[in-house]
């Protein structure tokens, strides 16, 4: 059991010794994570967050705590949804078929829907103040975390005679969240799909073959 459902589980035994709960706490996360993934931590107000939860301040504190724990659980599921794509991209047979997995995920329209432009570990990470520096730290800890998964499957690449003896694993997986980064952004800025697929196309013929 992950931690999100942890979470649920015992807000859920909270509410139930008082009043019943009204809302459902899944549904009202979901709409948290999709108002911070289109406006970050600092650009997202209370009022906003209880708007789109379809829920009161108090019943808000009372299942999520405050803003950070209720970003920080936002970024939980963020990271469970992406995470099956990400592993997705891992198995693929190939180190090239791993980036072109990424990469065209990067730039395909959201699954649920296209308010999230980009990503939201990108986003997030974006116009923090010193305030928020503790945040921001946390988010690019889950990006690195990403960058270390490429890393060493790039190792194991190499070892399998898939990348050349001379490629370096490391500066290859830097490359990758790079371009990743970089089209988030260019995708939350409004950039049309097309031309980002077409930059994709560019930056996968760069890729070392053996």
């Amino acid at each position: 059991m992950n931690k999100i459902s942890i979470g649920m589980k015992v807000a859920r035994k909270k509410s139930a010794r008082g009043r019943p709960r009204e809302f459902d706490a899944d549904v009202a996360l979901d709409a948290a994570m999709r108002l911070f993934w289109r406006h970050g931590y600092e650009g997202t107000s209370l009022p906003a967050l209880t708007k789109a939860m379809g829920i009161n301040r108090p019943s808000l504190y009372a299942a999520f705590g405050n803003k950070e724990q209720l970003f920080r659980k936002a970024l939980d599921r963020y990271t469970e949804q992406a995470g099956c794509m990400i592993k997705a991209a891992l198995n693929q047979p190939t180190s090239r078929g791993v980036v072109e997995s990424l990469f065209r995920a990067a730039v395909a329209p959201c699954a649920k829907t296209d308010e999230g432009r980009g990503c939201m570990l990108v986003q997030s990470a974006l116009a923090c103040s010193k305030e928020s520096s503790r945040l921001q730290k946390e988010v690019l800890r889950r990006r690195e975390a990403v960058e270390l998964l490429l890393r060493d499957r790039f190792i194991r690449a190499r070892a399998e005679g898939d990348l050349p003896a001379d490629a370096n694993p490391a500066a290859l997986a830097k490359f990758v969240v790079t371009v990743q980064h970089g089209l988030a952004v260019q995708l939350a800025g409004g950039v049309d799909r097309e031309e980002l697929r077409a930059a994709v196309e560019i930056a996968l013929k760069a890729w070392p073959s053996s």
